[in-house]
């Protein structure tokens, strides 16, 4: 199944956190926090203003992101978690 969000709207794919610490201690599950980095995977047409102007996104497919701790919404598609947010709950393009 695909998913095509509508208006202002991303999918986002979390990027998985590192399992261990920097000294090598392995990280269990339970104390994880989710990652608040991610991967484009789709992008709506953009935002509508009032008088029916499209504004396009500034985010595309396969950005990487940073986004906030309890943005979006999670959604299973395909047994994968994703998230879908407003483009305005993204705080950032990561850039090599």
């Amino acid at each position: 199944m695909k998913i095509r969000p509508l208006h202002d709207r991303v999918l986002v794919k979390r990027l998985e956190e590192n399992t261990r610490t920097a000294g090598g201690i392995i990280i269990p599950d339970t104390a994880k926090e989710k990652p608040s980095e991610g991967v484009v995977e789709a992008v709506g047409d953009g935002f509508r203003t009032e008088d029916g102007k499209i504004i396009p996104m500034n985010v595309k497919v396969g950005d990487k992101i940073l986004f906030g701790k309890w943005s979006g919404t999670e959604v299973k598609l395909n047994g994968e978690v994703r998230l879908i947010m407003k483009e305005a709950d993204i705080l950032g393009v990561m850039e090599e």
